[in-house]
């Protein structure tokens, strides 16, 4: 299907060359290489660079956490902005905000009671919990760990950076992503199978990486960026609507 793909672009580069009374030749506009003469650990390199330094992005995808199916799509800046969705393997599905600093989240029914409470609750905490923040938004304690981080861009950069490793990557037929010409760079595989491949953006200027597709081992998945250096825009839900947990915790420790 792919190659058809290429084949009818190509009759159609062709097609509008004749009507325009120009030739179609063998290819000689191909855009040049921007990454000409570099290997491909440092086309990683610079794709983590570049993405280092944008001021925001979007992320979605799905894999597996510690045994765990889990799904997300969210936007995130740098201004502590950020927006989307999260859904467990265990079911149900949760929106989480941030802005101003603070982080929220509003989890549907089946996603209070399938992670409510600490590990070991019993059902009738967590349904206790469900039916607390039922239709509510959650306010969520400052911290770097949890659904809090994913209001932190430099957090999610970091750790970018330090968990994937760049050594030994082989440059890969060229792809792309949602219509956005790729780079393809296949990592190696580590001691349990695991493999990166990344898809960057062939731009000299801002090689962002558009995708990360981890196969093997025992948490594959794929992640995929857009909406680069786009401003998220949030407004934080009503008071009313927000139950603070931090405060919760603290009137449950002093009674």
């Amino acid at each position: 299907m792919r190659a058809n793909r290429k084949l009818w672009a190509a009759t159609t580069i062709c097609l509008t060359a004749v009507v325009g009374l120009t030739g179609c030749g063998k290819g000689d506009d191909k855009p040049a290489d921007p990454f000409a003469g570099l290997s491909a650990d440092a086309i990683a390199d610079k794709a983590v660079e570049a993405t280092k330094g944008a001021t925001a992005f979007r992320m979605n995808g799905s894999g597996t956490n510690e045994g765990e199916e889990m799904t997300v799509d969210f936007a995130v800046d740098d201004k502590g902005n950020c927006k989307g969705s999260m859904q467990s393997g265990k079911g149900g599905k949760a929106e989480i905000l941030g802005t101003g600093g603070t982080s929220y989240m509003k989890g549907d029914d089946a996603f209070w009671k399938s992670t409510g409470g600490e590990e070991g609750s019993s059902d009738e905490e967590a349904g206790a919990i469900s039916t607390l923040l039922n239709g509510r938004w959650m306010k969520m304690p400052a911290g770097e760990e949890g659904p809090a981080a994913f209001c932190d861009l430099k957090s999610i950069v970091k750790d970018m950076d330090e968990d994937t490793p760049r050594k030994g990557m082989t440059r890969e037929a060229d792809a792309d992503v949602d219509g956005t010409p790729a780079v393809v760079l296949k990592g190696k595989a580590d001691k349990k199978g695991e493999t990166d491949t990344f898809y960057v953006a062939r731009d000299s200027a801002k090689p962002y990486i558009l995708r990360v597709v981890t196969a093997g081992g025992e948490e594959p998945g794929t992640v995929t960026f857009a909406d680069y250096d786009k401003p998220v825009a949030v407004t934080a839900p009503p008071a009313d609507q927000v139950v603070d947990m931090e405060q919760l915790m603290k009137a449950g420790a002093g009674s």
